[in-house]
């Protein structure tokens, strides 16, 4: 569970990190994907926000917990649940509209995916006896 805990680290420090980079207009207009100031577009990506930091509180309370503390495991699957389900919604809404923009799927690619590689281990270890 090492690893997933460097995943936690990164993936909700990375979401903080995003939407103060976002409040604060600094993403280069380069990297800003289609449409980017449209008035739905920005409602839409700012949709994102109550649930990627939700995804951040989740993840960091189950970095916060002593281990020996099954609770820890109860947060960290909401939060990969989450974390794939954000992920998901972008992949989702780029996929309808037949945009393709590495810059912005990988992270999400990123999103939906890495959470698959912790699910078995963590329901396994919910479902021993205490």
């Amino acid at each position: 569970m090492i690893n997933l805990r460097i995943f936690f680290w990164i993936t909700d420090l990375g979401f903080i990190l995003y939407w103060t980079i976002t409040a604060l207009h600094l993403i280069p207009e380069e990297f800003l994907f289609k449409d980017y100031n449209n008035p739905l577009l920005v409602q839409w990506n700012w949709s994102f926000i109550f649930l990627d930091l939700l995804i951040s509180f989740t993840g960091i309370i189950s970095l916060l917990l002593p281990k020996n503390n099954k609770r820890w495991l109860v947060f960290a699957l909401i939060s990969l649940v989450l974390t794939s389900t954000s992920g998901l919604q972008a992949i989702g809404y780029w996929l309808v509209g037949w945009e393709f923009d590495w810059q912005w799927w990988l992270p999400n690619l990123y999103l939906l995916l890495y959470p698959f590689f912790f699910f078995k281990s963590i329901i396994v270890e919910l479902e021993k006896p205490t």
